[in-house]
């Protein structure tokens, strides 16, 4: 996870929570607490948890719960814990392949957009049914392949076309590289769950301009890494063209666009 780590370095986490959250992450974190409420779980431990966008609509959804938010990057959890004040919610850096916390210490495990980028997923799986009570949940949101998320697909063909020769594949090998269902099922089943409900959600993705959502996929994810690590003036020029490829999404109310996600509730 260390590479992964670093990546989500620099400006990347205020970009990301200023940019990407309300653009592809807040719908999604909605979902999950809609899903959550349901279950009226009363101590939840959320992995890989970022800036900490679930974090809050969990709390909103269950302010009574006591809600443990972890994350293996610190400075991605200094920002949700400057957003979140509560003695219900804690904040915790910690890598979910290898959790701090005693067995069946938990009724509810979610983890949003975090599995894709665990180096061992089984292992990561595991270790959220070991701190799972019996007949409890492991709920999960995993993107669906990059084909069905129009911003991102537009954005890797804009780098594909920009660098032929070397494109940089963050967002196929990463955040859009975990989207088989019968891969996530068998990882699931691999790590002990029997009962496995995996739905496929369209929700859309909105913005003021195209400018914005370029810019936040541009400026707002570990893309802008590898782009700076190019030759100079690489990550402005891949922004003018994502730009001008999101154009395609926008009307007179903004950019509105279709994204596709798999909602995973395992139960132990």
């Amino acid at each position: 996870m260390q590479e992964m780590e670093l990546r989500f370095a620099g400006s990347v986490p205020a970009s990301y929570e200023r940019l990407m959250v309300p653009l592809i992450f807040q719908p999604y974190a909605d979902e999950l607490a809609r899903r959550a409420h349901r279950l009226q779980a009363k101590r939840i431990l959320e992995t890989a948890a970022g800036t900490g966008v679930v974090t809050r609509a969990l709390h909103e959804a269950l302010p009574l719960a006591e809600i443990v938010a972890t994350d293996l990057n610190q400075p991605m959890l200094d920002i949700a814990e400057e957003r979140i004040r509560s003695d219900r919610v804690h904040f915790l850096q910690a890598d979910a392949q290898d959790l701090p916390f005693g067995d069946e210490s938990f009724d509810l495990v979610v983890c949003q957009f975090g599995s894709m980028f665990f180096p061992d997923k089984t292992r990561g799986h595991s270790e959220a049914r070991r701190v799972l009570r019996n007949g409890d949940h492991y709920l999960l949101a995993i993107w669906d392949d990059i084909g069905r998320n129009a911003l991102s697909a537009a954005t890797q063909g804009v780098l594909i076309d920009m660098f032929a020769d070397n494109p940089p594949l963050f967002l196929c090998e990463g955040p859009f590289g975990y989207s088989d269902p019968a891969r996530i099922e068998r990882d699931l089943r691999d790590a002990g769950f029997h009962t496995i409900e995996i739905d496929t959600i369209e929700l859309r993705s909105r913005s003021a301009s195209a400018r914005d959502a370029a810019a936040a996929l541009c400026y707002g994810t570990p893309m802008s890494i590898e782009l700076e690590d190019r030759e100079p003036g690489s990550l402005d020029r891949a922004f003018e063209q994502v730009e001008q490829s999101l154009r395609t999404f926008e009307g007179s109310s903004g950019l509105d666009a279709p994204m596709s996600a798999h909602i995973v509730t395992a139960t132990k």
